[in-house]
């Protein structure tokens, strides 16, 4: 199974990316891992028209590729203001439901303090309608993300027994993961071998 990882903070070196790196380090259930930091690319801002998706220099015939082949997503997204960054979301505009559709994705959220939860429940409610990405049920939240998930030990006990914890949950996200990815891989083959009539009349959600 094949897992790409994308995160969405619009700063280089950020904890969202440590955040991936940990994720793409520890996620033995897949064989394939590829991580696409999107600040790291110079996107156009989707402007509802196919043909500015292949702009002229334009990353994303490289980043779609790697969507096409992934059986499962982990989208990660820094809470600024109480909202997903806008890296991540044109990134979701641009997708095509072929590429994505029926295909798992694990949102997590990363912030600094101990809030987290809008970022979820805005991705949850606008963002996967047309892609057409599941979401898991479980997603994650990464509260004081500067003191977990570090490579350095621990001296405080509560913040060691935390991240703990922390890592316990991403083993068992990650685990999910794989099984809806190889549930959902029956889903597309039937879907792309015996159709709905019609089927592309819905291809938008409602």
């Amino acid at each position: 199974m094949k897992l790409l990882i994308v995160s969405g903070s619009q700063r280089e070196n950020s904890q969202s990316a440590k955040v991936a790196n940990y994720i793409a380090k520890h996620s033995s259930e897949f064989n394939d891992i590829s991580h696409i930091e999107l600040c790291r690319y110079d996107l156009p801002f989707w402007d509802g028209e196919q043909e500015s998706k292949s702009m002229q220099s334009s990353p994303w015939p490289l980043i779609s590729q790697k969507v096409r082949r992934a059986d499962a997503l982990v989208l990660i997204t820094p809470e600024w203001g109480g909202m997903a960054s806008p890296l991540l979301k044109n990134f979701l505009l641009m997708c095509d439901n072929q590429d994505t559709a029926h295909k798992p994705a694990l949102l997590v959220s990363v912030v600094s303090g101990i809030s987290g939860a809008y970022p979820i429940a805005e991705l949850r409610m606008n963002a996967l309608k047309n892609n057409k990405l599941v979401a898991l049920p479980d997603h994650l939240i990464i509260r004081n993300v500067n003191d977990v998930l570090n490579t350095s030990e621990l001296d405080n006990p509560v913040i060691k027994d935390r991240d703990q914890d922390l890592r316990q949950r991403i083993n068992y996200s990650m685990y999910m993961l794989n099984q809806y990815s190889e549930a959902l891989a029956e889903i597309r083959t039937r879907h792309e071998n015996t159709p709905y009539p019609k089927q592309q009349e819905y291809c938008y959600g409602m």
